[in-house]
């Protein structure tokens, strides 16, 4: 027997294919490089420099979206999630990187904990 009847998910589907995608809070255009889907084209360009980088052996052991615990006198205050962190065998340290367009509030009160917490200071790249 065959029933006229669809899904509540069968719906859902339908009405989210019809209507058009919001854009995001602060334009930016999600986009996809190796497989890996970013926020914005800015910071997927940022990674694609970064592989170039690291496949000419000037930085190494990169990683996308390290979590940093920030917690103080023992009490966790929130985790920071870094866009990029490596080391940059050019300039000899670990670096970590924060693409942004627009730097929130949370943004910049946790690149101050990072400071204070870990002593690392966060890069940012517009």
């Amino acid at each position: 027997m065959i029933s006229d009847r669809m899904s509540a998910a069968e719906y859902r589907a339908i009405e989210k294919a019809d209507q058009p995608e919001r854009p995001s809070e602060y334009r930016n255009k999600k986009t996809t490089v190796d497989g890996i889907k970013f926020d914005s084209k800015r910071e997927a360009q940022f990674y694609s420099s970064l592989k170039q980088l690291e496949r000419a052996g000037h930085v190494y052991e990169v990683e996308l979206q390290k979590p940093y615990a920030l917690t103080v006198n023992g009490q966790l205050v929130c985790t920071y999630k870094a866009d990029f962190a490596f080391y940059d065998a050019i300039q000899k340290r670990n670096r970590v990187v924060d693409v942004k367009g627009v730097a929130t509030k949370d943004f910049v009160i946790k690149k101050k904990l990072m400071r204070a917490v870990f002593g690392i200071g966060v890069e940012v790249v517009r």
